[in-house]
């Protein structure tokens, strides 16, 4: 594990630094949150500004568009990106961090080659179409439905998909469906498609969130056919490559968001020693816990890179887990603590003073979802036991009857 940079990385650290510094001032004000189309060409350009530059995919293969860097070099792009005050991914969040990633891994030839180079230049946007209204936090428990037509060339799809990532502007969706048995093994007969958003067949229904944003969308599928062209990998083989997606969502997803808690935790100890709470050891002792398992998490940040960089293909390990889940609760730690040392003025979702965004209380209510997005911290705990501590499986409710006399 390399902590430090190598001469290598720090020209390219120095180079990005550069870059950012002549780039950022030129962009204009990012819009307004409730403007998905205006949001679309703000984060599009933002995207086609950096694939110009070269920092369009780092770590993807150069003959998708990518620079064939190395994770570590995707990481320095993170960090310093977030620690600038570069945009966001935005609504290229699942074509960049999930659906490209994982067409890279398990696509077809053709499959890479129409989709990964519009995805690099903010061409192409993608939504995520997994959750389901009826399977709460169990995705294999889901229930869309595909079917082959008469000809064999086409997905026959019907069902319901709910938290849909930015659904309204997306040209593309990565959909997991059930092609087996209705009855049978619920991980397996799952399959990986590739759905075009523009189908007949496909209704939109916005969600508001707490927060105010509908970034979310229930999408329901009626008869909505599908080329069995866009299917990625085998049928049936779906919640494999699904969990390759959720090893790149857990393991580089978060990573600006470790940054920025970073700086985050740094403001809200500058503001108690500004209004007197530092005063409370309660509070000090609170600071340096999360200060301490910040600093923790970006070590294992750069582990899970540097296992993948040196033996895991590229591809994050169950490590991504661990980060997630401590992440998760340590970032609804930091704003319970912001709230505290701010007082009431922590309510605020329109407030310039001492914060970085901007908005205290959206930020504290979008926090309570990090327990539940890229899996729920008891999935992740399942995971964690099962497949890096070599933990017993947790028995199913049928074999628990069954040993039980039925009970």
């Amino acid at each position: 594990m390399q902590l430090r940079d190598t001469p290598a990385q720090q020209r390219f650290r120095e180079d990005l630094r550069a870059w950012l510094r002549t780039v950022l001032p030129t962009l204009d004000p990012q819009p307004s949150q409730d403007d998905w189309q205006a949001r679309r060409a703000y984060d599009s350009h933002w995207q086609a500004l950096l694939h110009q530059a070269g920092y369009a995919g780092l770590n993807w293969p150069a003959e998708y568009g990518g620079r064939g860097a190395t994770p570590t070099e995707h990481l320095i792009f993170l960090e310093e990106s977030e620690l600038a005050g570069a945009p966001y991914v935005g609504v290229n969040f699942v074509g960049l961090l999930h659906a490209g990633p994982t067409l890279i891994a398990e696509a077809s030839p053709e499959q890479r080659e129409r989709h990964i180079p519009a995805i690099l230049r903010g061409d192409e946007i993608w939504c995520q179409g997994f959750s389901e209204p009826d399977a709460g936090s169990d995705l294999a428990a889901l229930r869309t439905r595909a079917v082959l037509d008469r000809t064999g060339d086409h997905y026959v799809v019907t069902g319901r998909k709910i938290w849909t990532s930015h659904a309204e502007v997306a040209d593309f969706c990565e959909l997991l469906v059930r092609t087996g048995p209705p009855d049978g093994p619920k991980h397996q007969g799952i399959t990986w498609l590739i759905m075009a958003m523009d189908t007949p067949g496909i209704t939109l229904r916005p969600l508001m969130t707490a927060g105010g944003s509908t970034e979310f969308s229930e999408m329901i599928l009626e008869d909505v056919r599908i080329p069995v062209a866009n299917r990625v990998g085998a049928e049936g083989d779906g919640w494999r490559i699904a969990m390759v997606t959720f090893a790149f969502e857990r393991g580089t997803g978060f990573v600006s968001e470790v940054v920025w808690a970073r700086r985050r935790l740094a403001e809200i100890a500058a503001l108690a020693r500004e209004n007197a709470t530092w005063e409370d050891s309660e509070i000090r002792r609170r600071i340096a816990r999360l200060a301490a398992e910040f600093d923790a998490l970006w070590a294992l940040v750069k582990r899970n890179v540097s296992e993948a960089e040196h033996g895991a293909g590229g591809v994050p390990g169950p490590g991504s887990s661990v980060f997630k889940l401590r992440f998760s609760e340590a970032r609804q730690h930091l704003d319970d603590l912001h709230a505290e040392v701010r007082g009431r003025e922590a309510l605020a979702f329109d407030d310039e003073h001492f914060t970085y965004d901007g908005e205290p209380g959206y930020e504290r209510l979008r926090s309570l979802a990090y327990t539940i997005a890229a899996g729920t911290s008891q999935v992740q705990r399942n995971i964690i036991g099962e497949r890096i501590l070599g933990l017993p499986k947790e028995p199913s409710a049928t074999a628990a009857a069954a040993k039980g006399g039925g009970r």
